[in-house]
């Protein structure tokens, strides 16, 4: 603070201001390059975590959709498996499993693509980037129970079809 000091009194006298005027310089430390650093990250954080839970919602309802498609064009498969005995609980797990295979591939595609841009970033530019092993966890884990819970409906309407009108389905 005080060599801060120190320095605004030498700017002020070499731009020859008076004492009721006001600076026409500014100072800047290392620590508040650090502060503006930290809020420009919380910034992009955020704006991260916003565009990307758009994303899921976004990606969360066309697994619904696809999955809807599915249990009506195999509608006659289900009927047929009911028919030999298959239980709720095993169609329900079938597609509950298909959804979140397809919502899996989709998250590890997207986390391969995440790290490459970043490693590009980084060695075009030399920005700092971190992959921690937890982050790849987290976005494995949030893929596929967003399969778990767009696919639920799908998986629900699949097991809950009657095996007579299954099989009469064309």
């Amino acid at each position: 603070k005080e060599a801060l000091a120190d320095v605004q009194r030498v700017m002020r006298i070499r731009h020859g201001l008076k004492l009721d005027e006001p600076d026409d310089f500014d100072l800047l430390t290392q620590d508040a390059v650090l502060k503006l650093w930290d809020r420009v990250s919380q910034a992009t954080f955020f704006a991260l975590i916003t565009i990307s839970s758009i994303a899921l919602m976004v990606g969360g309802i066309g697994v619904m959709a696809i999955m809807s498609i599915a249990v009506t064009e195999r509608t006659r498969e289900i009927g047929v498996r009911k028919a030999l005995g298959a239980r709720r609980v095993e169609i329900l797990f079938q597609f509950l499993m298909e959804a979140a295979v397809l919502t899996l591939a989709g998250g590890v595609l997207g986390i391969a693509l995440g790290s490459f841009i970043g490693l590009a970033v980084h060695w075009i530019s030399g920005f700092p980037i971190s992959l921690p092993w937890w982050s790849f966890a987290i976005g494995i884990g949030f893929s596929a129970s967003v399969g778990i819970f767009f696919g639920m409906y799908p998986a629900f309407k699949a097991s809950r079809l009657d095996p007579i009108e299954a099989l009469r389905y064309e």
